[in-house]
């Protein structure tokens, strides 16, 4: 038994010492678009200590938080292709942002190559707890009742265009409040800055639960188990009304197929470390870890799926 033992782990140091042969040697930057706390800095801080091991190399979280992520992932897009610069790209900055802007610093598709979707989580409409709605339907009759009144913190471009869809198809209006990220979203539902926003459920859970937070509904087709008595926004009468926000890995593009396909084995290596599956799953996350070629497929079905659903829902491209 002893002999197989030692035989994995010289076939993990050959590994580990090829993978960092292949990459500069100087600290990886990993530029993620939220700030600290939030949820595509999780999923960064969650595999930089990973891919630090296997390359040999240092890999620094670069949070830099902008309104929809943008700066991070005009800077990621500018680096240099050679595996020293990374970035954590999601649904906002690789879908929503195409239909958001008429002029992005970055391309989605030709300024990156794709190397592995990380995981995904769902959103929740959730109010401050002295907001008096306590259901779905009341905060619809509210809104109504008040157009324009209510204050709904915007925390990127997936909670956007999120909030635009939820605004046309149920007929309110509400006073969009944009906030550089999750995190300073959280904060001003708590506070009572704004009544309600779109965020992350992992995210918010504990709020919930705490009593800091009320929750209306989930934007996922099913619920969630992290809040099995909470409904989905589609249960509660809006039909078809569905938003996630998943979170992936990308590198400049023209970063070499030898790098990428290397950065892709230690992503699916690290996920099957049982202590990380843990940490995704208490947060109630789903972990993906799928391949370059499945993350390209879905940015090239995403991109026009959405740019359709957020022209019925009237927004305009700035």
């Amino acid at each position: 038994m002893w002999w197989r033992i030692v035989a994995a782990l010289v076939a993990l140091t050959l590994v580990q010492a090829a993978a960092a042969q292949a990459f500069p040697n100087r600290p990886v930057r990993l530029l993620v678009p939220s700030p600290p706390g939030g949820p595509s800095d999780f999923a960064g801080r969650l595999i930089a200590p990973g891919l630090s091991e296997a390359l040999g190399q240092n890999v620094v979280v670069d949070a830099r938080q902008s309104v929809n992520g943008i700066l991070s992932m005009e800077a990621a897009a500018k680096g240099a292709p050679d595996g020293s610069t990374l970035a954590i790209g999601n649904s906002g900055t690789h879908v929503m942002n195409v239909g958001l802007y008429r002029k992005l610093p970055y391309d989605p598709v030709r300024d990156f190559v794709p190397i592995s979707q990380l995981i995904s989580a769902g959103t929740a409409l959730v109010a401050n707890p002295k907001f008096g709605p306590n259901t779905f339907k009341e905060f619809v009759s509210a809104a109504k009742k008040d157009p324009g009144k209510i204050n709904i913190a915007i925390a990127g471009a997936n909670g956007q265009v999120a909030t635009e869809v939820l605004k046309s198809s149920t007929g309110i209006k509400l006073n969009n409040v944009p906030y550089k990220g999750s995190s300073p979203s959280e904060i001003a539902v708590m506070s009572g800055e704004v009544e309600v926003s779109l965020l992350s459920i992992p995210i918010i859970t504990p709020y919930v639960k705490s009593g800091r937070m009320k929750v209306f509904g989930v934007t996922t087709a099913r619920r969630s188990p992290m809040l099995p008595d909470v409904p989905t926004i589609a249960e509660s009468g809006v039909e078809g009304y569905e938003f996630g926000n998943w979170h992936a890995l990308f590198a400049p593009a023209g970063t070499p197929d030898r790098l990428v396909r290397v950065l892709h084995r230690e992503v699916v290596r690290i996920f099957q470390k049982q202590g990380i599956r843990d940490i995704v799953i208490a947060r109630g996350s789903e972990i993906i870890a799928g391949t370059p070629e499945e993350l390209a497929a879905k940015l090239k079905r995403d991109i026009p799926k959405y740019q359709k659903l957020m022209a019925a829902a009237g927004i305009q491209p700035q």
